[in-house]
């Protein structure tokens, strides 16, 4: 079930060409781009909300386009580094592994200390406005671990060069929050000062993975101050709030699963366990909280509904990440297979939200079906390493 479920999402996104709809890309519409309309930020939050909750899709009456994600082709990528790594279709993962890593260099923000990535639409969030193109320490991360996996398989040290030039980017060109003993988190992007915390922890991750590559000290050190600025954030009971902003005191599943493999990531590379109390009430909290026995998911903590693709698929590459697919293959089968049976389209995509009486059905190709590929892939190498594939 879960292989002719990967194929069939594989065969979608080849088909589309790894170009699609982002349920935040309204602003990219005539409306905003073309008028007066634009200019008003009210509107322009407004109107993207339209975009991202109506269940009916408006893109094509307003001049959306279908366009690349930085972050989706990373995550595509990464698919394809693990389906070479289990020894899956070798030579044409080969080659949609160069693809889509070169596509990334191309497509890299300029003018800035190192490389970094950005979002393919206006963005117009309560916070704070970021134009097209401007690099985010969210999307730079997921490309970054990308193109050392390409790196790791192809050699190509032009992949490896530029996936350590963000280093640069990321202590240089972020903002920084400070606590009183000079711990810090970054900013989300390089126009904002907020404080959301799986965004540092990402940048965390990305500097550490960095060390990894180029034994710079320095990278493990500024990592730390991130971790510790964000473990003092954490709840008692091992939760984590969005940030620290008041509007922004949700508790949500994948980015508390962000917050996990990030910090697993730093001490794995580094050999730090200052933070391992921090990531065992974390994954206790995230396991027990957000899944049901049926198999569904949960978007936040304290309700069911609705169910974001985001959720299932962030589940599997926690536990893969942190080296604990085995000990909970029984949970990452149940909430797989309810959600390949109940969000994905006989078409091959998946669902972008289930939601009790209506859903969103549109096909959007960086929040839906990369982060599908993404995970399954897991799912697969997994299986691969244990024997039972």
């Amino acid at each position: 079930m879960v292989y002719e479920s990967f194929y069939r999402l594989k065969e979608y996104c080849e088909k589309e060409g790894y170009k699609g709809w982002d349920p935040y890309d309204g602003l990219n519409s005539w409306v905003t781009q073309g008028t007066f309309l634009g200019k008003s930020s009210y509107f322009r939050l407004a109107w993207i909300q339209l975009f991202k909750r109506n269940p009916i899709n408006l893109r094509k009456v307003f001049g959306v386009r279908k366009g690349y994600n930085s972050k989706g082709l990373g995550l595509f990528l990464i698919a394809y580094c693990n389906m070479h790594r289990a020894n899956i279709e070798k030579e044409e993962s080969l080659k949609k592994i160069v693809y889509l890593a070169d596509k990334l260099v191309e497509l890299g923000s300029k003018d800035y200390s190192g490389a970094c990535w950005g979002y393919d639409f206006d963005w117009q969030a309560r916070a704070f406005f970021q134009p097209k193109g401007t690099p985010t320490v969210v999307a730079t991360s997921f490309v970054v671990e990308a193109l050392f996996m390409a790196f790791d398989i192809t050699g190509r040290e032009l992949y490896k060069d530029v996936a350590l030039s963000s280093s640069k980017f990321v202590l240089r060109d972020l903002n920084r929050t400070y606590d009183e003993n000079e711990n810090y988190t970054l900013s989300y992007s390089v126009k904002d000062n907020t404080q959301v915390f799986n965004a540092g922890l990402l940048g965390a991750k990305l500097l550490a993975q960095c060390y990894r590559y180029d034994g710079n000290e320095q990278n493990l050190v500024e990592a730390k101050k991130i971790c510790t600025y964000v473990c003092e954030k954490q709840n008692k009971d091992g939760s984590w709030a969005y940030s620290n902003l008041p509007y922004h005191q949700w508790i949500d599943s994948f980015h508390t699963g962000f917050n996990l493999e990030c910090l697993y990531a730093y001490a794995t590379i580094s050999g730090d366990n200052t933070f391992q109390n921090n990531i065992n009430i974390g994954l206790k909290y995230y396991l027990e909280n957000f899944f049901l026995e049926d198999g569904k998911a949960k978007y936040y903590n304290n309700k069911t509904y609705p169910i974001d693709i985001h959720a299932p698929a962030q589940l599997i590459v926690t536990v893969s990440k942190m080296n604990l697919f085995k000990e909970n293959r029984k949970l990452v089968d149940r909430v797989l297979n309810w959600t390949i049976e109940n969000m994905q389209d006989k078409k091959g995509f998946f669902y972008y939200q289930k939601k009790k009486w209506i859903s969103s059905k549109i096909p959007y190709i960086r929040w839906a079906q990369s982060w599908m590929m993404y995970s399954m892939s897991y799912y697969i190498l997994k299986q691969k390493d244990n024997g039972s594939y």
